[in-house]
């Protein structure tokens, strides 16, 4: 079981509050991303919920029973962080060892712990290498590998790919993933990726200024964003957001549309303007629109074969039916 229940949570360092009283729930066995900028919480919450900081305020529950002031050790918890923090000297099956041998579990116990786990995360050939002899993403799945074997109630991911290259956090991204679906644990996963967290969680949790600004599956929050934070902040390329008489038209103090709901011709539309930068990306083009009047760019997602360069004169129909609507507080009407 790895319920996790946040009640009135809230965390002060002096007389700073960093992160207001907020109330949260993570069933068990879900993937949730915290997500969010720099400076908005998010690691701090994690550390709050692994039991690496002190709660201010209110409680922590894990599987119904207060946890609030346990220690991380008695959570039942397992972290993996941005640094891999591996013994240099020490073989992976031996770092991978580590957490039982300190908590004195029987040595066949262990191995059959280091054997699943190192099948599960396809490190059974680098068993007796040593960090050093690895690559980045094997590394990481090394430290994963000692959070497995401890059998943990729930895993906490604090950032784990910022260190590793586009390529190899493509394919972390995807075991991770699976590495879910086959463990059924509850993960609990920081990122400022918004893309990771759209291609990865079961539910989101943004986060502003430590606030909770929405909770809700990926395709909820791109398709009924609660407020301009959100609406700007998932989704990449981000929403277009547009104030003033153009958003008056609409009855609203600020609109939005996603790029890929902006239809874009050579002919005839909306709004005039006039071809920037292009992205050509084989299967989808971006265009980012200038002179427009409405904003300093406007981002447009097209197929890959519409022939627009540079300089051209273009004109641009939102789809009215995809528009999203904002009032002067920035919620959504």
């Amino acid at each position: 079981m790895g319920q996790i229940t946040l009640q009135g949570v809230a965390k002060r360092f002096g007389e700073v509050e960093v992160i207001p009283p907020l109330d949260l729930t993570i069933d068990d066995g879900e993937f949730v991303v915290f997500v969010g900028p720099s400076g908005c919480g998010k690691s701090t919450l994690l550390r709050l919920i692994a039991g690496l900081e002190d709660v201010s305020d209110g409680r922590i529950l894990i599987d119904g029973a207060d946890a609030t002031e346990a220690s991380p050790a008695k959570r039942g918890l397992a972290m993996v962080f941005q640094s891999y923090a591996l013994y240099p000297h020490m073989s992976v099956r031996k770092n991978i060892a580590f957490p039982m041998k300190m908590a004195g579990l029987p040595k066949a116990e262990q191995e059959r712990r280091i054997e699943a786990a190192a099948k599960a995360l396809n490190l059974t050939n680098y068993l007796d290498r040593r960090p050093g002899q690895l690559s980045g993403g094997q590394r990481q799945r090394v430290a994963i590998g000692r959070a497995i074997v401890r059998e943990p109630a729930a895993f906490l991911f604090d950032e784990p790919l910022s260190n590793l290259d586009a390529a190899l956090r493509v394919g972390m991204r995807l075991e991770i993933s699976e590495l879910h679906n086959r463990l059924k644990t509850t993960m609990i996963y920081v990122t400022h990726d918004q893309v990771e967290a759209m291609t990865m969680a079961d539910k989101i949790v943004v986060l502003q200024a430590g606030r909770i600004e929405q909770v809700g599956s990926p395709l909820d929050l791109y398709h009924s964003p609660r407020n301009v934070f959100v609406a700007g902040f998932i989704g990449s390329p981000r929403m277009n957001l547009f104030s003033g008489a153009v958003a008056a038209e609409y009855g609203a103090q600020t609109i939005g549309v996603r790029p890929e709901h902006i239809r874009i011709s050579a002919t005839e539309g909306k709004w005039r303007g006039r071809v920037g930068v292009s992205e050509h990306l084989g299967s989808d083009s971006f265009f980012y629109v200038e002179d427009t009047g409405l904003a300093e760019t406007i981002t447009v997602r097209s197929g890959g074969e519409v022939g627009l360069h540079h300089g051209d004169t273009v004109w641009l129909t939102p789809l009215d039916d995809k528009i999203h609507r904002f009032d002067k507080s920035g919620d959504r009407i």
